[in-house]
């Protein structure tokens, strides 16, 4: 177990792997409840860093604002479920110790964790010590201030099939009426007197006899032809329509009180 790196040293840093791959950020330090030293971080992992995962301090060290683990980004990411309250009950234990122990061949401690983000006092007093022990959880050697943190939001798109749309052509009938104009013949008797003018055709042929004329009569009738013709061109597009959408998650945060004598204290925390 590494005992040189100080809870103080590890909040609120960013952790990577042991092939330089980002995982995520410092989110708690739980320390052995029998030595005092940390032994287990909670690092952001997941879609937008909302969920956090275990990770040991066996092999870890410090490099700038940097904590480099001993394992790799997917082992830490794959690794038991266990819930970030504070403490880790023997049965979470157990399967953390168990993961990790497979892949590091390390064996871990098997007392309880505290979380070092409940800062609770010790009942040995060191005060008067500078920089040394203190009377919270943050480890042997903290100075006289504590970091205080909180959950913030970050709030990202990813893109997801909500839909599909298709064109379909299918035939339909429906009728369709038109007037057009159509002639045709009729006959009409037409009287006409004898004059000087026409005496001679009038008198051609014999004097009395039978005769018989025919007039052949004619009329139009609607003729339909069909022929097919392209009326238009029908596509599929798309368009991105920008919305307003409100988010509303419940975030952390630590708040700092002050616990003494009223009249020994100058300005607010």
């Amino acid at each position: 177990m590494t005992t040189s790196l100080a809870p103080e040293q590890l909040m609120g840093h960013t952790a990577v792997d042991n092939n330089g791959d980002k995982i995520g950020s410092i989110g708690q330090v739980y320390l052995d409840d029998q030595t005092g030293q940390p032994t287990w971080v909670t690092v952001s992992t997941g879609l937008f860093g909302t969920k956090e995962s275990f990770a040991p301090l066996t092999g870890a060290r410090l490099d700038g604002d940097q904590l480099v683990l001993a394992v790799t980004k997917a082992q830490v990411k794959d690794a038991p479920n266990v819930d970030n309250d504070g403490h880790i009950d023997e049965s979470e234990q157990s399967r953390i110790h168990e993961y990790y122990s497979q892949l590091l061949g390390t064996n871990y401690a098997s007392a309880g964790y505290a979380d070092t983000d409940r800062t609770t006092d010790r009942t040995t007093d060191y005060a008067g010590e500078t920089g040394g022990p203190g009377r919270d959880t943050s480890g042997p050697n903290t100075d006289t201030a504590m970091t205080r943190s909180e959950e913030q939001i970050r709030v990202g798109t990813e893109r997801v099939e909500t839909g599909r749309a298709r064109l379909r052509k299918y035939i339909v009938t429906e009728n369709v009426t038109q007037t057009v104009p159509v002639s045709r013949e009729e006959v009409r008797i037409e009287r006409e007197p004898i004059t000087d003018g026409n005496v001679g055709q009038a008198l051609d042929g014999p004097d009395i006899s039978e005769e018989e004329h025919e007039v052949t009569l004619h009329a139009e009738r609607p003729v339909v032809a069909k022929e097919t013709v392209p009326v238009e061109r029908v596509r599929l597009d798309t368009e991105t329509v920008t919305d307003q959408t409100t988010v509303d998650e419940t975030v952390r945060k630590e708040q700092i009180e002050f616990d003494g004598d009223e009249t020994n204290r100058r300005g607010k925390a």
